[in-house]
């Protein structure tokens, strides 16, 4: 594997955390979430972004409906967090703090002190049932 091929697995599997995080206490469409997750160097790219929204959408972690803005001249489709996607985030956020907290403990590593604490709750993925 090659480092571009390697970064973008990186963004993939972020991308659903950056974009249910955008959406924690507020609804935004389409374009704002991607102004916001995809600036230079994102995360999110507009042909990832709409498949990722219509598919947390079908599993129920978002909502989405369709609005006329004032300053707008078509209607918009907000996005917010269902009760579902709520907990999932909160989740989500909790396993990425444990999860950056050892990657980058493993990354300033040095060999003359001791390796990095394992984090709280395995990071391994689980089967689903």
């Amino acid at each position: 594997m090659n480092v571009d091929s390697w970064q973008t697995q990186l963004r993939k599997g972020a991308a659903e955390l950056v974009v249910l995080s955008l959406l924690r206490g507020r609804e935004l469409y389409g374009l704002e979430l991607l102004d916001r997750a995809g600036g230079s160097g994102g995360i999110v790219s507009d042909g990832t972004l709409y498949p990722l929204l219509a598919r947390l959408e079908r599993e129920g972690k978002l909502a989405g409906n369709w609005a006329l803005a004032d300053d707008a001249k078509i209607p918009r489709k907000y996005y917010r967090l269902t009760a579902e996607g709520e907990a999932l985030v909160a989740e989500m956020q909790r396993l990425w703090r444990d999860f950056s907290a050892f990657v980058g403990a493993a990354i300033e590593e040095r060999k003359d002190e001791p390796a990095p604490a394992r984090p709280r709750r395995s990071l391994a993925r689980r089967a689903d049932p």
